[in-house]
């Protein structure tokens, strides 16, 4: 298996937890978007919570020139957790959720 099917897997198995749990309060849904086409990959929310509508983004994740973007994250202890766990280098994580020039100060990949 190469490099970015490890990646995709290691992501998909991730998210999949998450997406299967279940949310806290009210009516809402976790629902996990896998497009390969173009490395995106993202649990979404929706539903109602009491009279709240619920409707957003929880966790988005791109693959971008062999390493891994978090682009939102919601989680509560962090995605990156996760994907070091599971043996991706801190080398190969860009937190793009924080402006480019915290990066550097992150010990994750700056881009």
């Amino acid at each position: 298996m190469d490099n970015l099917e490890k990646m995709r897997e290691i992501i998909i198995e991730s998210l999949r937890y998450y997406a299967n749990l279940r949310y806290a309060t009210g009516e809402v849904n976790r629902l996990l978007i896998i497009d390969k086409d173009s490395d995106n990959y993202l649990i979404l929310l929706e539903g109602w919570e009491n009279t709240e509508r619920v409707h957003g983004c929880l966790v988005h994740l791109q693959i971008i020139n062999d390493k891994i973007w978090i682009q939102r994250d919601e989680i509560e202890e962090g995605i990156a957790t996760d994907l070091l766990a599971s043996g991706i280098p801190k080398d190969k994580i860009v937190l793009a959720f924080k402006p480019e020039y915290i990066r550097p100060y992150t010990e994750f990949a700056v881009k």
